[in-house]
């Protein structure tokens, strides 16, 4: 789908947005950037199959006077994970496995695991894990692994030591998992929800399970079937130019550059292709795989899932919200009123969250403070691309969430 033209007022009309309040999107974008909480981003929001708004503002790269583009090309972190769980769910539709198989059928490393129960790094105490963690554990986050970025546990620093990361890893996706297996659940399997490296043993399975590399399956399967032609785990010498830097907020609040795009370590190939956090993408690809979402498994005439897996994959999978299972704060959210089905955060209650919103509504976001989030009911997609790490820097996915829901008047 083209961005590079504003569609024209009848067609926003058609979505049920005002065109009027739409405004304030763009002028929150511009504040965005004049008050130097971001050097630049964009936002894409379509309603009822109408591209009714797509905005730019600011810089890609501020030291080179880049603007942001239409095509410009983001590190879209943990907007991956959906991706990559699609992929495994491809597999789950081919009989290949059960949401409730133990993975340790297929990654034998993860038998017999044990559960940190206290103590320091150097010296701990472990139970053994009551049972073995499953395929849906991955998919929902309530396997007990961990990030060893969170720095909240024992557990993260014990990843830290041994080299638990596949952002920076340069052996294999089997090495890395392996080295993770070796190591202490946080928490028993299924009895608390903690944002890990989840996802990244799910590509590896992807990829034990197909017998294909994890990122051609990907390729093969998923992207070019949608025609994501601009995603990928690398930026390819062609396309460098419209890679964008990535900042962090410095000392005086101003973006402070921290992946220069000229030598960031995404523009080669990598051996470890994580499934948690590795791609890049633009707002046109990550639009077709929402409206393949959003389609149920479906768009422009591509299927790669069918309407009851869409549908369960989209549900809430945890016995109450993702709060009630002990979760970190680890972004601008609580997650009080949300839960989490495969692959994606679930909104349950919008007056528990606190935020306007549908129940059903499923969504993820990344580090650098990207976000998507597709409404059924509303039959709404809205895609954030910006570039600032962590994404609890600024709320300002909860407030691009005001600024386009109360641009809804039917």
């Amino acid at each position: 789908m083209d961005l590079t033209t504003s569609p024209k007022p009848v067609d926003i009309e058609a979505s049920g947005l005002s065109a009027e309040r739409l405004v304030r999107v763009r002028d929150w974008m511009r504040l965005q950037v004049d008050s130097k909480r971001l050097a630049g981003l964009s936002v894409l929001v379509m309603r009822r199959g109408v591209p009714a708004f797509f905005g730019t503002a600011g810089l890609a790269d501020v030291a080179r006077n880049k603007p942001i583009a239409a095509d410009t090309i983001f590190r879209i972190y943990s907007m991956t994970k959906p991706l990559t769980t699609v992929a495994a769910m491809m597999l789950y539709e081919r009989g290949l496995f059960q949401l409730d198989d133990p993975i340790n059928r297929f990654i034998p490393a993860f038998k017999d695991m044990r559960v940190f129960a206290g103590g320091s790094r150097g010296k701990f105490d472990t139970v053994p894990a009551e049972r073995d963690i499953t395929f849906r554990d991955l998919m929902t986050h309530t396997s007990g692994l961990t990030y060893g970025f969170m720095e909240s546990s024992q557990v993260d620093a014990m990843y830290r030591a041994a080299g638990v990361d596949f952002q920076t890893a340069e052996s294999s996706l089997k090495e890395v998992v392996e080295k993770a297996a070796g190591l202490p659940l946080l928490a028993q399997p299924g009895t608390r929800w903690n944002y890990s490296i989840a996802t990244d043993v799910l590509g590896y399975l992807v990829e034990v399970i197909s017998g294909e590399p994890f990122e051609t399956f990907l390729k093969q399967r998923i992207l070019e079937p949608l025609g994501m032609a601009d995603t990928d785990f690398f930026v390819p010498e062609a396309k460098q130019a419209r890679f964008a830097a990535c900042y962090t907020r410095g000392p005086d609040g101003t973006p402070l550059l921290i992946d220069d795009p000229a030598g960031s370590r995404y523009l080669r190939p990598r051996t470890v292709n994580s499934g948690g956090g590795g791609l890049v993408s633009t707002a046109a690809d990550y639009l077709r795989f929402c409206r393949m979402m959003l389609g149920q498994g479906e768009a422009d005439g591509v299927r790669l899932l069918g309407r009851k897996t869409v549908e369960v994959m989209t549900r809430n999978h945890l016995p109450g919200d993702m709060a009630d299972m002990g979760t970190a704060k680890f972004s601008e959210s609580t997650y009080v009123g949300i839960g989490f089905g495969l692959g994606f955060s679930v909104m349950l209650d919008p007056a528990r969250a606190q935020i306007l919103g549908s129940p059903g509504e499923y969504a993820w976001g990344g580090a650098a403070s990207t976000a998507f989030w597709i409404d059924p009911l509303e039959e709404l997609i809205v895609i954030l691309l910006t570039q600032l790490a962590p994404s609890s820097t600024y709320p300002i996915r909860r407030e691009l969430r005001v600024l386009t829901y109360q641009a809804i008047v039917d």
